[in-house]
């Protein structure tokens, strides 16, 4: 395996530093690096960058098996290295569902036969995603995907005495319940964020208190049983403190953002273009300094991309027949700089902690949100913060299309990405498509 010397780049605090890649490890930091090994690495030359450790997605749709029209686990395992991941977790949500430790499985052996990141599945909650009966989580749990995480995601769980079944069953193997936090009742049939700008579409909508009543239950669910719980794509104001008061309380509840709701507001949809139908459905400026406010204080714990693929004919046609979606893993990092970095609410080691430590800690992926230090695995991401560039739908590695940003010019450029010491982007170009060295 080639050693590599990363020179000229910057650690997360600021501090300037080479850094050696040996045999799949960190094996040397320092401002120098005197290690015998790094006479005969190849040297990178990242001057100007940030070196981070690999970023880590908690939610990821990658369609297969059943949807590989619209992404496979090698595309959007193609589309991670590119915006800087080295772990992913694959949505249940895939046909057949991935209710079974077979189904588990096979997605974890597609992630590692690409070689490009880790794919970590997340089962579903409830058999089918029915909201019924509990799905086979302890199976799926001892299975060789060691499934921690577990969620209906695209559906609620509804039935709060399933809900409370699932939390208290996950506990014996410290595993946490993925919320879709969503009233099916008071948001049945919308089409985005209720309010002024639903009425004057005549588009309609979902209210805010859909999501927040369900957290609100959820984390009072949690409290009672002892166990953990976990809000994905949280997007309002009031969702933010039922959390910061669950927090409070010492209720082990933690929760995601996606980076189109830290940027993207409901006034979009004035175009009636699907490009912006997501669900949760994009909110109002308000909610969104909200939420940018709970990543920076720690309420919001991490950033999950919901990287939601779709075929053309999926979304482009009238909004009310369109897929809700959208793609975030290659311009999620760059939103992040955008909202949360260039607007001084956090640092690059808030950054590290929000998409990868985090995210990692939550999902019990032990290998992987390290910090940077000698020994630990070589998952990293390299940055160059000045670098700008302009997202083009027609270059995406996804196999869709359907990216927010198209035509946009995003700050940060992720210019290398190793996973298991091993570069799968340099130069900004995916370098490595195949589990070959």
């Amino acid at each position: 395996m080639t050693n590599y010397l990363l020179d000229g780049g910057v650690l997360p605090e600021g501090k300037k530093a080479q850094v050696l890649v040996a045999d799949g490890k960190i094996a040397a930091i320092d401002s120098v690096v005197s290690h015998p090994g790094a006479a005969s690495a190849r040297r990178i030359d990242v001057s100007g960058c940030i070196i981070l450790p690999g970023l880590v997605d908690l939610h990821t749709h990658m369609r297969e098996p059943g949807r590989e029209d619209s992404e496979t686990v090698e595309s959007g395992s193609r589309a991670a290295a590119k915006g800087g991941f080295t772990a992913v977790s694959a949505m249940a949500n895939t046909f057949p569902v991935a209710d079974t430790a077979g189904v588990v499985e096979q997605v974890y052996a597609l992630g590692q036969a690409s070689g490009l990141c880790d794919v970590f599945p997340i089962g579903a909650v409830t058999q089918g995603l029915a909201g019924h009966a509990l799905a086979e989580l302890g199976a799926m749990a001892d299975s060789k995907a060691r499934v921690r995480v577990f969620s209906d995601d695209g559906n609620c769980v509804f039935d709060p005495i399933v809900m409370r079944r699932a939390l208290e069953y996950v506990k014996k193997f410290n595993g946490v319940i993925a919320q879709h936090a969503q009233d099916p009742q008071l948001s049945k049939d919308g089409q985005m964020n209720e309010g002024l700008i639903s009425s004057q579409l005549g588009l309609k909508g979902w209210p805010s208190v859909a999501e927040e009543s369900i957290i609100a239950r959820d984390v009072l669910l949690a409290d009672h049983v002892q166990s953990r719980v976990h809000i994905c794509h949280v997007t309002t104001a009031g969702g933010v403190d039922i959390i910061r008061w669950a927090k409070a309380r010492g209720i082990q509840v933690s929760a995601e953002v996606t980076p189109h709701h830290l940027l993207l507001t409901d006034d979009l949809a004035m175009s009636y273009d699907p490009i912006y139908k997501v669900n949760p459905p994009l909110r109002t400026q308000k909610d969104v300094m909200a939420l940018r406010e709970g990543l920076a204080d720690g309420t919001i714990d991490i950033v999950a991309t919901d990287h939601a693929p779709h075929s053309a004919e999926s979304k482009e046609c009238e909004w009310q027949v369109a897929a809700f979606g959208m793609l975030g893993l290659e311009t999620a990092l760059s939103i992040v700089q955008a909202t949360m970095i260039d607007t001084a609410l956090m640092t690059w080691s808030d950054l590290v902690v929000r998409m990868s430590t985090a995210p990692a800690q939550i999902g019990g992926y032990s290998d992987h949100g390290q910090s940077l230090r000698v020994g630990s695995s070589a998952h990293l991401a390299i940055v160059n913060p000045n670098q700008s560039w302009k997202v083009d739908r027609d270059l995406v590695l996804s196999r869709s299309r359907n990216t927010p940003y198209h035509g946009m010019d995003l700050p940060g450029s992720v210019v290398a990405t190793f996973f298991r010491g091993v570069p799968t982007v340099l130069d900004s170009q995916l370098v490595r498509t195949s589990n070959d060295n």
